[in-house]
């Protein structure tokens, strides 16, 4: 039977799920089980790593927080054991973005691990702190929220409703991050705190006018980072718990009593924040005066919790990667009625050789996104669409895809007709090669049988797999009367060796 998304494998009751956040400062781990509709929190994990620390200017990262981070996850890892690969999700953000040779780093974090590592962008990031937040703590219905993220590396601005973003930001300004750019050497004064507080505020403000205009009903602050200075504040004496726009200038003029970042003097301040405390606070303070805040409330949850519920989404019905494409379909005016002929027939090839060729349900998917969208680049132009439409998505911020599934699905599209680059699947790990060149190959065909975009449905066909060959079975009276089907399948066999596949064409 072809793949419908009804076959998607569902999480179960009694299912263990694991969630990795590989964070610029610290590794989080949460293992949750589901339980009568419900995720169950049963273990958590949490090193302090300090990637963000090691990186310099031109990507590279420090050996001694490269084996932080290794060690970190080895550790994971072993914790890991028992629980089902579908059911775990590890995923990198902006120290491994900022990486100049990420795959490296990638390959000996998965090895170590046990499982795969993916990257998100900072927009997607964004997304699934969201989505942990506003299942934590449920917003009242109606409610329009404002949440901020202030991570080691970058700092995520999101409005939502529901569950539901609207706006969503990441800017390059975090706490290990900005304490370095600002305060190298580990000085402190006032003069350096007016100039870079100037930096990020100028930044924040690129958009604070639309988030002004869309408005919020009430402020969340997730991560360790607005934890630690609502701790300062009740240290204090300030507040019971929030960040208010009274209380966070006594503390940044607190903390400007020390001269030096080491001699920092702050109440409920712990010694492993205090390293990186200067630049969290001075992040925070940006955002309440770019954003005019007056009220923050601190949030239990972050991206971490996020992770969980996404993959509850992935296992059903509900998977936002659905939605994410059928918003490119609306977007670029993508002929639905070919797709969905170009869709039916890969995944009925697909079906044929998923046991031979040692494809999933995962590939199922992809294979079916890309058909959809196959044709995108046609909203640019005929020439050259399937090097537009790669493009496009390879570099477009596409709600519920990791970066890693974006390079796939633009491999795919890229190299759905015409000649095969060799540098069209140079951006994947390892782990995707194989899988991702068979799937273009199943798609191209797929493309190749509708080239004419003919209403009527196609023969009965017949293809067969082993190991780098593929045969497809055509009937022979079926072709002779498309001269140009017959034309292009001759022609196919030089288009697949560029996936690495013997392929031929067999009427029968």
């Amino acid at each position: 039977m072809p793949y419908s998304s009804q076959s998607r494998p569902q999480v179960q009751d009694g299912d263990a799920l694991a969630a990795i956040d590989l964070g610029s400062n610290s590794f989080h781990m949460v293992l949750a089980r589901y339980s009568l509709g419900e995720l169950r929190v049963v273990d958590r994990l949490r090193e302090t790593v300090r990637m963000a620390d090691g990186l310099d200017g031109d990507g590279g990262l420090a050996p001694e927080s490269r084996a932080r981070a290794l060690d970190c996850l080895a550790r994971f890892g072993q914790r890991l054991r028992g629980v089902e690969r579908l059911h775990v999700r590890a995923l990198a953000t902006n120290t491994v973005r900022r990486l100049r040779e990420p795959q490296a780093f990638l390959a000996e974090a998965e090895a170590v691990l046990g499982h795969p590592v993916e990257v998100v962008s900072g927009r997607e990031e964004a997304r699934l702190i969201y989505l942990g937040v506003a299942h934590a703590q449920p917003p009242k219905p109606g409610q329009q929220r404002l949440v901020i993220d202030i991570g080691g590396g970058s700092t995520e601005f999101i409005i939502g409703r529901g569950l539901q973003t609207i706006e969503r930001e990441s800017r390059q300004a975090g706490c290990i991050a900005s304490t370095r750019r600002f305060f190298p050497g580990g000085k402190l004064s006032k003069k350096r705190w007016r100039e870079a507080l100037a930096v990020i505020s100028a930044e924040f403000r690129q958009f604070a006018g639309l988030y002004r205009a869309r408005g919020w009903d009430e402020v969340l602050g997730s991560s360790g980072t607005h934890k630690s200075i609502s701790e300062i504040c009740v240290a204090m004496g300030l507040t019971k718990g929030a960040i208010t726009a009274e209380a966070l200038p006594q503390v940044r003029e607190r903390l400007l009593q020390a001269r030096n970042i080491d001699e920092i003097d702050l109440p409920g301040l712990s010694s492993e924040r205090r390293p990186i405390i200067a630049g969290g606070i001075l992040v925070l303070e940006a955002a309440f005066q770019a954003l005019g805040l007056q009220k923050l409330l601190v949030s239990k949850a972050a991206m971490r919790e996020g992770i969980l519920y996404d993959m509850l989404g992935r296992g059903s019905e509900n998977d936002p990667r659905d939605i994410s494409v059928q918003a490119l379909i609306q977007r670029y005016g993508i002929d639905q009625v070919q797709a969905a002929r170009v869709q039916a027939t890969a995944l009925q090839l697909f079906s044929q050789v998923a046991e031979a060729w040692a494809l999933d349900e995962d590939d199922a998917r992809m294979l079916g996104w890309a058909a959809n969208v196959h044709e995108l680049g046609l909203a640019i132009a005929h020439g050259h669409y399937h090097q537009h439409g790669g493009y496009i998505l390879e570099h477009s911020d596409i709600s519920g895809f990791s970066r890693q599934e974006q390079q796939v699905l633009a491999a795919m599209v890229r190299t759905h007709r015409r000649n095969v680059p060799r540098s069209a699947f140079d951006a994947l790990p390892d782990r995707l090669l194989l899988s991702a060149r068979r799937k273009s190959a199943l798609l191209r065909l797929a493309v190749l049988l509708h080239r004419s975009h003919e209403s009527d449905g196609l023969p009965p066909l017949r293809l067969v797999a082993d190991g780098p060959r593929l045969r497809l079975e055509l009937p022979q009276a079926w072709l002779e009367d498309r001269a140009l089907l017959r034309a292009d399948l001759a022609d196919e066999k030089k288009g697949m060796a560029g996936l690495g596949i013997e392929f031929e064409h067999v009427p029968t």
